[in-house]
């Protein structure tokens, strides 16, 4: 059983350091949050703490670590109680895969539809983010959820935690770019309420109208 202090550095408005608040809480972990201004980060955190100068970054027992799902696998090893990875191998493969896929195709096409600058690279942008949801839907929950209402069941993951900060900051969408999660995406819905139901999501959950405020200098209100 891992002991020792956490200290967190955060951001409130990151969604990847909101993952790590998540995993933390899930697991009853005590920890110390430093927020960082990203837009003024001090010279030290680069040379001390995080090697990228990203956030999330931990220390722990004198350990640095950084990136999301680094740290969050970190944790589930350290703080095994209650397991986010599944037993078998290849689901735990399967979970790997999936969080890479937020990090890499879910998170990007995101980020591309809030930032568009035109109203065909937003065409383009929300063509992508659409067919990531499709993949959500129907090549993960599909065959992995069963009765659900998590990825693998009836218990959260480092996957559900991986996904669920941008499904938080979805309002943003909504609000800027014309586009909830459609309706007949049942299976991300479920999931979606199940993880904002969590204990540790609403200790740490931000209001829609934060993160509108938020994301105004990058996505401008629609005239």
């Amino acid at each position: 059983m891992g002991t020792g202090t956490i200290k967190l550095y955060s951001a409130r408005a990151c969604p990847f350091a909101h993952r790590t608040r998540l995993v933390l809480a899930h697991k009853s972990v005590d920890f110390e949050v430093l927020e960082v201004d990203l837009k003024n980060k001090p010279a030290w955190f680069t040379r001390e703490v995080s090697a990228y100068g990203k956030v999330p970054a931990i220390d722990h027992d004198g350990h640095h670590i950084y990136e999301s799902a680094v740290i969050n696998e970190y944790l589930d090893e350290v703080f095994p109680r209650p397991p986010l990875l599944p037993a078998q191998p290849a689901r735990r493969a399967a979970a790997r895969i999936w969080i890479d896929y937020a990090n890499t195709r879910f998170a990007p096409a995101f980020g591309a539809l809030l930032r568009a600058p035109s109203s065909q690279d937003q065409a383009s942008a929300r063509q992508a983010l659409l067919q990531a949801l499709k993949d959500i839907e129907e090549g993960a929950l599909a065959p992995l959820s069963a009765a659900g209402p998590f990825f693998f069941g009836p218990t959260p993951s480092l996957v559900d935690f991986a996904f669920y900060p941008w499904f938080e900051r979805w309002a943003a969408l909504e609000h800027y770019r014309d586009l909830p999660v459609p309706r007949e995406l049942a299976r991300i819905e479920r999931f979606r309420r199940a993880v904002r139901e969590l204990e540790a999501t609403k200790a740490h959950e931000n209001p829609p109208e934060y993160y509108i405020e938020r994301y105004a200098s990058v996505a401008p209100a629609k005239s």
